[in-house]
């Protein structure tokens, strides 16, 4: 009977501690390059790193000598005497949401060449859960080994997941992965599965929510501009030169239409009136809005969407029902600085300049670092005959924001009629 050859342990610790150091300072390398490139995203992730110490590594070498897999047995090969094991190097990527473990994989492909992926669990059938993550094998920058010696691996291996998936996973592996024995009879098998059904729904919901939220923002970020472009024309062309103005849109296209049933959730309705606000349907956002209210919803929702209705009445030029709607925001949100800074805007639309300021004022009281309110006061003392506090209000506009080319002009203006 052939006798089983045992890797020498001493010599293999001693081979491995040789290249501690570098494994070290490459780790911590890896981790700040990964960093730098997911910073600009919107919710960046956790990074964690390190290299796996000997113990880790030489009950990893055992496991795989004894398994009869050849999967296995090709993921190590020996250079020097020591094993190769495409872990030595692990960094994990930690996302809360389960889309950014994609974006994260399409950074790392330009930042490293990419041995590997594999993503763990994408086997499973829709009655199955487990273990679920994006493992990354990237080969390490030669720069990094010629700046720090062999660490004694080629590749390293980057975990992406999210934080749900990484909850589990540690959970998974101090229940299961690490323990000699489970005792677990089929309901406690069928309650861990339940647990982990729950978490990868969660993550799903969540990317669902973030889904509705970026449509919603988007749809708010439309509505804001036409708003303030409405704003201008009215208003900056009192003080500039700003050429023919466009006709505002005061009819409502046939072909734009909505269908909602009477059935309709809170969050259905909202982004229908968004929608029609979005393309100038301000009877139907209206509509929208209105149906909300009637809804009685808790006074933070009504006070957003009387601020939301607001807007579309200014832009259907019903000022009267705009000022009554951002009143009604501000007595059931008193901190709303935007729902004053509009109705002040109102106000100066409607030449009504004193009641403008005194809204102004009240805006800024709540939050003073409002470049636009600033301005927009300043404004409104101009015309009211104070030119020393329209220019202050403009110098303090320029100090928030230096690049207004409006509050540029604005103060050019006064400054001459000043004789400055």
């Amino acid at each position: 009977m052939e006798k089983t050859k045992f890797p020498d342990r001493h010599l293999l610790q001693e081979q491995y501690e040789r290249h501690s150091e570098a494994m070290v300072n490459v780790t911590k390398e890896l981790r700040e390059l990964i960093e730098q490139a997911v910073q600009e995203l919107p919710s960046p992730p956790t990074i964690k790193g390190r290299p796996k110490d000997f113990t880790s590594f030489f009950k990893k070498y055992i496991r795989i000598l004894n398994s009869q897999s050849t999967e296995f047995q090709t993921k190590i090969s020996v250079k020097d005497g020591m094993p190769r094991i495409t872990d030595l190097i692990g960094i994990r990527i930690v996302c809360p949401f389960l889309e950014e473990v994609d974006t994260v994989g399409v950074l790392l492909t330009k930042i490293f060449d990419i041995v590997e992926i594999e993503k763990k669990g994408s086997n499973y059938s829709f009655k199955e859960f487990g273990y679920e993550s994006t493992h990354i094998l990237v080969k390490i920058p030669e720069k990094l080994t010629e700046k720090y010696g062999d660490c004694g691996c080629d590749v390293a291996e980057v975990q992406v997941r999210t934080i749900l998936q990484d909850a589990w996973a540690e959970v998974e592996h101090e229940l299961v992965y690490k323990a000699e024995f489970t005792p677990f009879d089929e309901p406690m098998k069928r309650k861990l599965a339940a647990i982990n059904a729950n978490l990868s729904l969660a993550d799903i919901i969540f990317k669902e929510i973030r889904a509705y939220q970026r449509q919603l923002n988007e749809e708010f970020g439309k509505r804001r501009y036409s708003f303030f472009k409405k704003i201008e024309d009215a208003t900056d062309s009192l003080l500039f030169d700003t050429g023919d103005q466009e006709e505002q849109m005061d009819g409502i296209p046939a072909e734009f239409s909505i269908g909602v049933t009477d059935s309709a959730s809170m969050d259905d309705l909202l982004l229908n009136a968004l929608y029609a606000h979005n393309k100038n349907q301000f009877n139907e956002a209206i509509y929208f809005y209105s149906r909300i209210l009637e809804m009685n919803p808790d006074s933070s929702v009504c006070a957003l969407v009387h601020k939301h209705r607001g807007m579309a009445n200014f832009a259907r030029s019903n000022y009267e029902d705009a000022v009554e709607d951002f009143t009604q925001s501000l007595k059931l949100d008193p901190k709303s600085y935007k729902s004053a800074y509009y109705r002040g805007l109102v106000r100066a639309v409607r030449q009504q300049y004193s009641e403008a300021v005194d809204d102004f004022t009240l805006s800024i009281n709540i939050n003073p670092y409002q470049h636009y309110c600033l301005y927009r006061r300043g404004q409104a003392y101009y015309h009211l005959g104070d030119l020393p506090q329209a220019l202050a209000d403009c110098e303090s506009s320029l100090v928030l924001d230096p690049d207004s080319r409006s509050a540029q002009q604005f103060k050019e203006i006064l400054r001459k009629k000043l004789k400055m």
